[in-house]
């Protein structure tokens, strides 16, 4: 029997500290402002193509002990993602039917968002297709180029090619180096549930709130001000503008037309027990939230014994997850 023919990749999550949101192209998901993420590489998404008998592409959970969870995609979701690798393969003139699978190594009802590891992972995969098939255009197949291509599917997926910190900006993402590095990553689940509003409806949304003025100025202030305190190693000022940065996108929530929020009552309690925490040591992590109720955390290395501390008390509000 011969064995399976299969292009495989795996790609991680990230957390952006500077926000994506707001964009200057719906249709070519370009950002309104530049952001800078910091890659989650233990929250991976993996996707297999494989030659397929069928009349058209499809998709199906990946059976793999190391990735236990498949997407819950709706229709629509698979959609998507089968329409993301029809692009890719015109673009790449790829011929023949396949079959896409996939499968995240963290709950899909976590609350953590997949998009970006999930249509990474499937660029990633697809290109390792197209060095098969058509090795000519190799030279097509650089990163740079493959983040661009993802980016057409999940704008902030562009941001999962690069580790461990990426900048993306009008021109596109690429990575950049900063002495603060091997950070832990924590996320606090206060509400696993699917979201009423999606998040590029938030994108929509956000243009008319009154606040969105001047939206793009802080953002680019804040990234500047971000990108000196990580080569500074200043972690309170990191601290206090990944703070604002949260804040500000949420009030964009809360000020547009209609007016909608993702915070909860435990997302507000987590952030006070931090914000105190801050307060009562004049150390702590770095906070922030993503379009959604839970709340993401960072640590320098060496506060690992902080983070399992804060584990224990932010328990009370949801899961805790995290690679420390």
């Amino acid at each position: 029997m011969n064995q399976e023919t299969v292009w495989r990749a795996t790609a991680p999550s990230n957390i952006a500290l500077i926000k994506y949101m707001g964009k200057t192209s719906h249709e070519e998901n370009r950002p309104s402002n530049g952001s800078l993420s910091y890659s989650l590489d233990y929250l991976r998404t993996a996707v297999e193509i494989v030659p397929s008998g069928g009349k058209d592409d499809s998709w199906e959970a990946l059976q793999n002990p190391e990735y236990p969870t498949p997407p819950q995609l709706s229709y629509r979701g698979m959609e998507r993602f089968l329409n993301h690798f029809k692009m890719l393969k015109e673009v790449w003139q790829i011929e023949g039917i396949y079959c896409v699978r996939s499968a995240n190594n963290f709950p899909s009802d976590c609350g953590l968002a997949s998009s970006a590891s999930s249509f990474a992972a499937l660029t990633l995969a697809a290109a390792e297709l197209a060095r098969d098939k058509r090795p000519e255009i190799t030279d097509q197949l650089d990163v740079k180029r493959l983040s661009e291509l993802s980016r057409k599917g999940s704008g902030s997926s562009c941001r999962s090619l690069f580790s461990s910190w990426a900048l993306w900006q009008s021109e596109g993402a690429a990575g950049v180096e900063f002495p603060v590095q091997n950070l832990l990553h924590q996320a606090v689940i206060v509400e696993a549930g699917k979201k009423e509003v999606s998040s590029s409806e938030a994108h929509r949304r956000v243009v008319t709130s009154p606040h969105f003025s001047g939206r793009v100025e802080r953002a680019e202030s804040r990234l500047k001000k971000l990108t000196e305190a990580l080569n500074k190693r200043d972690w309170r000022t990191g601290f206090e503008v990944c703070w604002d940065e949260f804040q500000d996108m949420h009030q964009l929530f809360e000020t547009s037309e209609p007016a909608f929020s993702y915070m909860t009552e435990s997302s507000r309690q987590v952030l006070k027990h931090v914000f105190q925490y801050w307060e009562n040591n004049q150390d702590g992590p770095w906070v922030t939230m993503d379009a959604g109720a839970n709340v993401h955390l960072l640590y320098r290395d060496s506060q690992r014994q902080m983070a399992e501390e804060l584990k224990a008390d932010l328990s009370a509000y949801g899961q805790v997850i995290g690679n420390v």
